[in-house]
């Protein structure tokens, strides 16, 4: 009777041990310590300079704001949808004499930033070596990312992933970029 009842004692704790190790297994946050609810921590790829000057086949002009004196414009053929989350994309900005600056940058839905990765210079391009993500500037008359973000790259704070919907959306007849968007109610954002 003895050896039956040592038996079955070690029975109970070989099953209790196996059954914490399976609920350990089961992914529950509070004993495997990751948050399912916690914020991700944003991690950049990799980002390589265009090797071409914009394709002035596809340069697509683009509305911003009535009090801005500069001519905006974005290669299509030049955005990129990145999968950690940034739009990459060349922009033409043109001055009132006709000069232009060629920018390689990046917006950033989630948190509503862009980044300039670098400029065209001389027939190259020329990496900036200070590149951080900046706010995006919303009232600003050359508020030209707020128009990107707000009218074709993003979807409140979430990137568009289709590339038709965003070359679409800047389609100067439809391109709502100089408008702040707002919610189900009509409340600004």
């Amino acid at each position: 009777m003895m050896k039956l009842s040592i038996c079955s004692s070690r029975l109970s704790i070989l099953a209790l041990a196996l059954s914490l190790g399976l609920a350990g297994c089961a992914g529950d946050p509070l004993e495997s310590g990751v948050d399912p609810f916690a914020p991700m921590i944003f991690k950049e790829g990799a980002t390589a300079m265009p090797l071409n000057p914009p394709n002035q086949a596809t340069i697509q002009p683009f509305y911003v704001s009535q009090q801005t004196i500069f001519k905006f414009a974005v290669d299509t053929d030049s955005i990129l949808i990145g999968n950690d989350g940034i739009t990459r994309y060349i922009v033409i900005i043109t001055s009132p004499n006709g000069n232009n600056q060629t920018q390689y940058e990046g917006i950033r839905c989630d948190s509503f930033q862009w980044r300039l990765y670098g400029t065209f210079e001389n027939e190259a391009w020329k990496e900036n070596p200070l590149s951080s993500w900046n706010p995006i500037k919303d009232h600003a008359p050359n508020r030209y990312q707020a128009a990107l973000a707000q009218g074709a790259f993003c979807s409140f704070n979430t990137q568009e992933k289709n590339i038709k919907n965003i070359i679409q959306s800047l389609n100067p007849n439809g391109f709502t970029g100089g408008t702040k968007p707002t919610n189900s109610f009509g409340q600004m954002l």
